[in-house]
């Protein structure tokens, strides 16, 4: 036992020394971390478009074509329109502005020559391009594969059938990267360009190309380095939100876990800085919708663990010694842990690929977070428990014994959850319509949405970002009787922009006179200009792509995993019963819709499928073990016995966000409040929908009569 007792000291020592390391580098990466426009600020540039009336369709696409080019920057910057012929480019974590003017008000200039000179195609006909490695007798070559749009390949069908034998340059900005001969007619669409030195070479170039031509010419009008959107207020209020409801959770864990919960307690610890780290060694940009995907992960790594803990309770319950329960308990638990985890990092990688803008920056902290809670609930939870066990916690009350409780049937009330939950739906439904009908709009969207009018106001002194929101920002609210207010300062300079819904005239000249009244500004130093929305329709509809493929992702994952596509079924039909009871709040209440909305919808996604893995893992485990029992029977017990676990992650998540919502600004709580509608919602579908839906989809399927046969089949599987 001696033995036994130094190695568990020694864990707990080298456990508490891996704390400290790590809170350490957590503290000291915080001022390495890259955040966004809205948490930091960053560089605003406002092009010119040189041809004096440009279309709306030539300005929609080049701001399109500018949105995907200034992903390489920052996949949280923001492309829109200002005026009639002038787009704004905002780029977060960017201080030198000339850096990146001149690339990004080029237009491209791919094209293919013939020896003449003569451009024969442009990049405007390139469909695809993609960077390709090969290897000619040992020796590795760099090459950009290109794939021509229905135009383009005819029309390069047609070149190279009137130049065999002849050469045809493919020049990009000027260099000739590739003057290949043409052996034959290539009327397939299809061609490379050679030259490049490095894969990162080959990678860059594609990307440009993919981008296409800028449609139009465009010269800088003005560029600006400006603050915070959110201003200095919102970060401090939700470092000090996070830290108070971190440390509830802790509290919380200790409590209700005893022993295993201090395990966890240290284990978070340890991932918290973790999490700190890798967000500055990969330096991804930290957003409102990125501490979106932080507290999700939050969420799910708690989760993890307390699926363990229950597991190891019930365990004990069942007679076994505390050394056996552990083990157990982490081996029984292993499959829903896996199986949950999965099933939201498929959804966080599919939308990183086709996602943009906040919903890449969301997709990128997600996925971190989700494979880091893993590691820590699987390794390092177990390891610090383990450690515990060896100092003498060997006691079962230090661990908890859950016993066989009562089995409650929720089944018998799945027709009044059914009913509840389509009539609130269906409310939410005729709100839209209602809305539609009273405002034009089905949801009341913010101006990322549908855009507003930006004031540029010099004042005379130069006001703090303090200053700003809680003296300039209760001015421009009274105006326009609304909370969706955004200001930047601009730095170097008195000037702050003020962007608020679209303004009318009369509304206009009270803001221009509230200014001069309260803060002495000369009227001729007020200019006001109308924007466009930052999320223009592309980038909604790459959003809304993106959930539909994560969406079928998720379902296949879960039917290959479950061999019954009625687990998928139900466990995807959960989540669009989730959106769409959080979309009937926001119709109902009037919740504005930004950017921020997209992430809170994906939170509660990820959030419900998590809950949903775990019960579907019980009712898969019981049918194998449990084979007398009929399949209501195992439904109703895999949700009784599950339902602590359910209640315990929603609570520990649901503090997290509240205390972010008693504590942080205005714009914080409008994030705030429908995730937590969202994560109530969730917790209901999970224990009350999903598993009543699986049983009325087996029931209907096999009939009533061979339901006691289903369960049969699964006991002889295993």
């Amino acid at each position: 036992m001696k033995s036994n007792k130094g190695k568990g000291l020694l864990g707990l020592i080298v456990s508490l020394a891996l704390v400290g390391l790590f809170a350490y580098f957590g503290y000291t990466t915080m001022s390495d971390i890259k955040l966004g426009l809205d948490l930091a600020g960053g560089v605003s540039i406002t092009y010119q478009a040189k041809e004096e009336n440009p279309s709306a369709e030539d300005m929609k696409d080049t701001i399109y074509k500018l949105q995907q080019r200034v992903q390489n920057y920052s996949t949280e910057a923001e492309v829109y329109q200002e005026g009639n012929n002038r787009i704004n480019v905002d780029i977060p974590g960017v201080s030198d502005a000339n850096t990146i003017l001149e690339e990004l008000g080029k237009p491209g200039s791919l094209i293919f020559a013939d020896e003449t000179g003569k451009t024969i195609l442009n990049g405007n006909q390139v469909a695809t391009a993609k960077p390709v490695i090969t290897e000619n007798n040992g020796i590795k070559e760099y090459m950009v594969d290109l794939t021509f749009t229905e135009e383009g390949k005819n029309l390069f069908a047609d070149v190279t059938t009137k130049n065999v034998g002849k050469r045809i340059a493919i020049i990009y900005d000027g260099k000739m990267y590739s003057n290949p001969v043409v052996r034959e007619a290539i009327t397939q669409g299809q061609c490379q360009i050679s030259g490049m030195t490095s894969y990162e070479e080959a990678e860059t170039l594609a990307s440009t190309i993919r981008i296409g031509s800028l449609s139009l010419e465009l010269e800088e009008l003005r560029s600006n380095v400006v603050g915070a959107k959110l201003g200095q207020e919102a970060i401090t209020t939700s470092l000090k939100a996070g830290a108070i409801g971190f440390a509830i959770l802790a509290v919380f864990m200790v409590v209700v876990y005893l022993i295993p919960g201090i395990a966890s307690v240290i284990a978070l610890s340890i991932y918290v800085g973790i999490i700190l780290v890798l967000l500055s060694a990969f330096e991804v940009t930290l957003t409102l919708p990125g501490v979106a995907g932080i507290i999700l992960s939050v969420g799910m790594a708690v989760d993890a663990n307390v699926i363990i803990f229950t597991r190891i309770k019930e365990e004990i319950g069942y007679g076994k010694t505390v050394k056996s329960a552990i083990q157990a308990g982490f081996n029984k638990a292993l499959s829903a842990i896996i199986d949950g985890n999965v099933t939201t990092l498929i959804a966080a990688g599919v939308l990183f690929w086709r996602g943009s803008g906040t919903v890449k920056g969301f997709a990128s902290t997600l996925a971190i977070g989700i494979v880091l809670s893993m590691i820590t609930a699987l390794f390092i939870t177990k390891f610090v428990l383990n450690m515990l066990f060896h100092l003498g916690f060997e006691d079962p009350k230090y661990y908890g014994i859950k016993k066989a409780g009562k089995v409650i049937r929720f089944l018998s009330k799945k027709k009044l959850w059914f009913a509840g939950s389509l009539l609130v739906i269906v409310v939410g439904l005729a709100f839209l319509g209602v809305n539609k009908s009273q405002t034009g709009s089905i949801l009341n969207y913010s101006m990322e949405f549908k855009g507003g009018t930006s004031t540029n106001v010099t004042f005379n002194e130069d006001m703090s970002l303090e200053k700003i929101s809680s003296e300039v920002v209760p001015v421009v609210e009274g105006i326009t009787k609304d909370a969706d207010v955004q200001t930047q300062k601009v730095a170097g300079t008195n000037e702050v922009i003020i962007k608020t819904r679209t303004l009318t005239v009369d509304e206009r000249e009270a803001l221009n006179k509230a200014m001069v009244d309260h803060f002495g500004v000369e009227s001729e130093k007020i200019t006001a200009e109308s924007i466009s929305g930052a999320i223009s329709q592309e980038m909604k509809r790459d959003a809304m792509i993106a959930v539909i493929i994560a969406t079928i992702c998720m379902l296949l994952y879960i039917w290959f995993r479950f061999k019954d596509i009625r687990f998928a079924g139900s466990a995807v039909l959960a989540l669009v019963h989730d959106v769409l009871i959080v979309l009937t709040f926001y119709a109902l209440l009037k919740w504005s819709v930004g950017s921020t909305f997209i992430a809170c919808m994906l939170t509660i996604v990820g959030y419900s499928i998590n809950a949903t893995i775990v019960i579907f893992d019980r009712i898969r485990e019981y049918l194998k073990t449990q084979v007398k029992l009929g399949l209501e029977e195992v439904v109703n017990l895999s949700i009784s016995q599950t339902l602590t676990r359910s209640i315990n992650t929603s609570l520990t998540t649901f503090i997290m966000v509240f205390v972010l919502y008693i504590l942080g600004v205005s714009s914080i709580r409008e994030f705030a409040l429908p995730l937590m509608v969202g994560i109530v919602c969730g917790t209901y579908s999970s224990v009350c929908i999903t598993g009543s839906l699986w049983y009325v989809m087996t029931v209907q399927k096999k009939g009533k009569k061979e339901t006691a046969k289903v369960t049969a089949n699964h006991g002889k599987k295993s």
